[in-house]
């Protein structure tokens, strides 16, 4: 009834608010194809304002142009894009839904006849609704916490201590997780914004509820990266949404310099299984093609599973027999215990607890058995740390590690 009556109140149709995903049958708005999504004719124009690319000058002085200027160069990531316009414009696009958000300066306002499908967000960026775990860790690092004024996680649900103390002072407040959002509490309080996971795509009425609200939603897709940097450089698309690209930029390079670094080493023939025991005594391992074993071979080692797993899935793991994971990973050099689900382990005994075929393992035998920290997974400025990480554990280091321990006997 609650959601039924807040649908009467506020509700409004997508195609009246102007949210949804839009096709990319336009592509980015550059000059040639602008006109496109404003309804452009172009035999109205001269033939030399066509050439100059400034035909879409202002009719009246309300109604902004758009031209355009340069798009955001990408090293690693590969599923947004940046394109910027004259007057502060910025068009933001998500590659995997197409969908595509226009921020608008403060004091200006959007071309008339723009597309419908496309996004108008007005600066200043503020009152979002953050169920994207990994995003936090983004807003933090660019001091954008104040934009954010609702989140997916509980205060205790957070390893990021900023994000934790805004929570415990009440600037940010738990509105229900990604599949049961708090509508009354975050309607009422003018949301501007939400910024979902992929999850998300399986509680798809969530997504149309906000936007019949009037509250767009944006999906982040940095888990789809292939590159561990890829997913580091999704600071660069908040930091255009909350116009802070040079601190993103900064944040974003201290990280491709850590890759660097362990780059100029040579590679060794070290091999590494990453795993986690289940709680009906399967072994959860990475497929071959996600983020984790492309660290590892960032930081100079192998991943014991070369070939495992659908890559066209998308899905980054999968659960094996016990017995499948002692013939594949036995003989590993070095084993990495993924503590981020279960909380962890403290020593060898604990592991081998969960699953006493490990003690024949040729790590468990030589010492060489580490485990993540339970906060990896929200550090996702980060990653180049972890890369760092793992490159001195195969170096033989122990001190100075930021995400991984070691485990001892």
């Amino acid at each position: 009834m609650l959601l039924m009556w807040l649908l009467m109140v506020y509700g409004c149709s997508s195609s009246s608010s102007g949210y949804g995903n839009h096709s990319s049958d336009y592509g980015p708005l550059t000059d040639a194809n602008v006109e496109m999504l404003t309804d452009f004719d172009p035999e109205s124009e001269t033939e030399a304002e066509i050439e100059t690319g400034t035909e879409l000058g202002l009719k009246s002085e309300s109604e902004t142009a758009l031209v355009y200027e340069s798009s955001m160069e990408l090293q690693y990531a590969e599923n947004f894009a940046v394109d910027y316009y004259e007057g502060g414009y910025t068009l933001l696009t998500t590659q995997m839904d197409d969908t595509q958000f226009l921020i608008v300066p403060e004091g200006r306002e959007a071309p008339q006849n723009l597309d419908e499908e496309i996004v108008v967000l007005n600066r200043p960026i503020k009152d979002i609704y953050l169920v994207a775990s990994s995003v936090m860790d983004i807003f933090s690092g660019l001091n954008g916490l104040d934009t954010i004024a609702f989140s997916g996680q509980k205060e205790d649900g957070w390893y990021i201590e900023a994000a934790r103390e805004a929570m415990r002072s009440g600037d940010i407040l738990y509105a229900g997780k990604y599949n049961k959002p708090d509508y009354e509490l975050i309607v009422s309080n003018h949301c501007m914004l939400a910024i979902e996971n992929m999850m998300v795509l399986h509680s798809p009425e969530v997504v149309e509820n906000l936007e019949n609200f009037g509250i767009p939603v944006m999906i982040d897709c940095s888990s789809y990266e292939t590159h561990p940097l890829g997913r580091v450089e999704w600071i660069m698309f908040y930091g255009a949404l909350l116009g802070k690209e040079v601190e993103a930029e900064r944040l974003f390079k201290e990280q491709t310099d850590i890759l660097a670094r362990v780059s100029a080493d040579e590679k060794t023939d070290k091999t590494v299984a990453f795993f986690f025991i289940t709680s009906n005594g399967l072994v959860q391992v990475r497929q071959s093609s996600d983020y984790v074993p492309k660290m590892i071979e960032l930081a100079g080692g192998k991943y014991i599973f070369e070939n495992l797993g659908d890559s066209e899935t998308k899905r980054s793991t999968m659960n094996m027999q016990v017995e499948d994971f002692y013939a594949g990973a036995k003989d590993a050099d070095f084993l990495i215990y993924n503590s981020s689900i279960d909380g962890g382990v403290s020593d060898m005994a604990e592991l081998i607890d969960k699953c006493g075929l490990l003690a024949d393992f040729k790590a468990v035998k030589e010492g060489n058995v580490w485990c993540t920290t339970n906060d990896m997974y929200q550090q996702s400025l980060s990653i180049g740390c972890m890369i760092e990480d793992i490159h001195a554990m195969i170096q033989g280091e122990k001190d100075n590690m930021h995400y991984l321990y070691h485990l001892d006997s």
